[in-house]
């Protein structure tokens, strides 16, 4: 996340990075209110239980100028009732089987 956040600092400033960091936010919300939601993938070519949430589809829960083409996807699992496991968050042009499944870094 520090990663993403400081990316977009240096290439849009800290404007851009609020935005990005509202909208990575807003897509954790989401996630936290329906996980199992339709905007939802479930990915078990990955790992069991794991799903994943383009960022892209939080825009709406923005109160704030959004991002314009927002880039993430977020990899997490439920772990229980009361837990949601968030695995990666990646860039749309990552291959996510490098990067999330079992013992992966």
């Amino acid at each position: 996340m520090a990663q993403i956040l400081e990316t977009s600092s240096e290439r849009w400033g800290d404007e851009g990075r609020r935005r990005s960091a509202a909208l990575i936010a807003a897509a954790l919300r989401m996630i936290m209110r329906e996980p199992e939601s339709v905007l939802s993938r479930d990915r078990p070519e990955l790992s069991r239980g794991v799903r994943s949430l383009h960022v892209r589809h939080a825009r709406a829960d923005l109160q704030t100028k959004r991002v314009n083409s927002p880039v993430h996807i977020i990899y997490y699992r439920v772990a229980s009732a009361e837990l949601i496991e968030v695995v990666r968050v990646l860039h749309e042009h990552m291959e996510p089987s490098r990067y999330v499944g079992p013992q992966k870094p």
